[in-house]
């Protein structure tokens, strides 16, 4: 071999070895955290989100169920230190960070219909550009919101209307309009953390609380409860963010990567749910036959409706002209996004 060619290999080779070393050197591991298990809806999203991203870059995703890194406060801390590059958490637990994320807590505002949901998640305008910059504020890049299924309350005693919850110690997520909306509904509301709320209702220090119906059945807070009702008043809402600083720190292409992740596992997670209260309810009456289930007609709802009036004006007054304007918003693009 003539020495020029050797060293045109060798060149190559060289070059080839840099090219490795420097793609290997921009594959990174990010960390993602959110409230629920990875068989839940929460968990269920990470998956798919983990999937785009290690199928369309050379990153790697690490995935933090809850419990691993401590409850919903600790993992908010760590997102907003850059520790956590993404983190799931309902707005329910960013109340008192974000005051206008409690609009999600206004009762009947959300509508029970999960395709009208689908849309209207998807498109809002309150939720892809108002709340957008809320979060920017507190160091977040809110990639997106979903809803996880309609609300549920499960209680010792049975509930046909709000006279029924009168003096009950309701657990509630520690967001300030929630404690006002189990108020209205005649409830004492009683702020715990989530992994003190099974026990709290096996001794009796709680007597209800509320999550979807999926979330009753994977905790097994049905073998603590003894009725379930719903009241048509609560869709859950989760949001995905980034820590801002690591967002904005990206390359174009590495958030072009993040987004459309985000995106794909959006529609995966709102196909997913399709059905999913009926079979997991079935679970539920499986394993528990005596538990019943109410389903409350429009005269037995009609007090919580009337409560509801008072918690918007409670949002209002904790708000001011911000939530005044968020909410006015929400109503327009759940409006635009009807059949």
């Amino acid at each position: 071999m003539k020495p020029s060619t050797r060293n045109l290999l060798s060149t190559t080779a060289a070059a080839a070895i840099l090219v490795s070393t420097a793609m290997a050197a921009q594959a990174d591991k990010w960390k993602y955290a959110f409230e629920e298990s990875l068989t839940e809806v929460q968990g269920v999203y990470a998956q798919k989100f983990k999937e785009e991203i290690e199928k369309n870059s050379d990153h790697t995703v690490q995935l933090f169920p809850y419990g691993t890194l401590g409850e919903s406060a600790d993992i908010m801390e760590q997102a907003q230190a850059g520790i956590l590059q993404f983190v799931d958490q309902s707005p329910g637990f960013t109340g008192a960070l974000i005051p206008e994320a409690q609009v999600f807590f206004v009762p009947y505002l959300l509508p029970t219909d999960q395709a009208h949901l689908g849309r209207f998640y998807k498109q809002s305008k309150a939720i892809n550009q108002d709340f957008t910059k809320l979060y920017a504020q507190q160091g977040l890049e809110l990639l997106v919101m979903f809803p996880e299924g309609e609300v549920a309350m499960t209680t010792k005693s049975p509930v046909t209307g709000c006279e029924d919850l009168n003096e009950v110690k309701f657990r509630v997520m520690t967001n300030p309009l929630l404690v006002e909306s189990y108020k209205a509904f005649g409830a004492t509301p009683t702020p715990l953390p989530w992994g003190e709320v099974y026990g709290g209702l096996q001794t009796n220090i709680i007597q209800g609380q509320e999550n979807p119906t999926f979330f009753l059945y994977s905790t097994k807070i049905y073998e603590v409860t003894d009725h379930i009702t719903y009241a048509g008043h609560n869709n859950f809402t989760t949001a995905v963010m980034a820590n801002k600083d690591f967002f904005d720190g990206l390359s174009a292409e590495d958030q072009k990567v993040i987004n459309d992740a985000s995106a794909a596992a959006y529609d995966y997670i709102v196909e997913y749910q399709q059905g999913l209260a009926e079979t997991e309810l079935k679970k539920i009456m499986e394993a528990k036959p005596e538990m019943t289930v109410t389903v409350l007609n429009e005269e037995q709802r009609s007090c919580f409706k009337e409560a509801a009036a008072e918690v918007e004006a409670k949002f209002i007054e904790m708000t001011g002209d911000s939530g005044k304007a968020i909410l006015e918003q929400l109503k327009a693009d759940l409006e635009a996004t009807r059949d």
